[in-house]
């Protein structure tokens, strides 16, 4: 999962191993990009003012597979809410948020394929900022470097993505998948 931050939060969390200190609120909702171009794309590689600090947080699988089956869309869908009312209420209960957006090339072009980025508030935020983490690295020095090579693509590297695979049937629907995700590839099958 990729998250960027400004300087006193994203340093406390590298430092730490988990999400707290002065400046960091349980109480807002926080977004997370297991993609690392949308993250690029939406912090202008680590440029944008209160980005300035661009993470990369490995999580417990079964953890996102939580995330992911609490998951409500940030937008009303008849084909998976009877009425605008029924995805009113499950929206205001849920303490998880997706959103599908266009993907980025690396210079910022938007791609046919979808980015999931998922919205984090409540329990499953608190889960998230302190329990379900294994590691979080402060990856801006790389993002920065990598953003000098956007005039190179040969020089450009970038992590490797792999599928990952929705199981549940359920959640495959309440995601409107027509496939698998897209996601940062991990050698550990337990790691995300």
């Amino acid at each position: 999962m990729y998250q960027a931050y400004r300087p006193e939060i994203g340093h406390f969390a590298a430092t730490q191993g988990y999400f707290g200190g002065d400046r960091f609120s349980l109480t807002r909702m926080s977004w997370v990009k297991p993609n690392f171009l949308w993250m690029m794309y939406r912090s202008g590689w680590g440029q944008k003012e209160g980005q300035e600090v661009v993470l990369a947080v490995k999580i417990k699988r079964e953890a996102f597979d939580t995330i992911l089956a609490n998951a409500v869309r940030s937008s009303y869908n008849p084909d998976l809410y009877p009425t605008e009312k029924d995805w009113k209420r499950a929206v205001s209960s849920s303490n998880v948020r997706l959103q599908w957006d266009p993907d980025h090339s690396p210079t910022g072009g938007k791609l046919e394929r979808k980015a999931i980025q998922l919205g984090l508030r409540g329990d499953v935020l608190a889960l998230y900022a302190r329990e379900w983490i294994i590691s979080i690295e402060d990856i801006s020095e790389f993002v920065y470097e990598q953003s000098q090579n956007l005039v190179d693509f040969d020089k450009l590297i970038v992590p490797s993505e792999t599928i990952y695979p929705v199981t549940d049937a359920k959640v495959a629907a309440q995601l409107q998948l027509s496939g698998d995700l897209m996601l940062f590839s991990k050698d550990n099958a337990n790691e995300l």
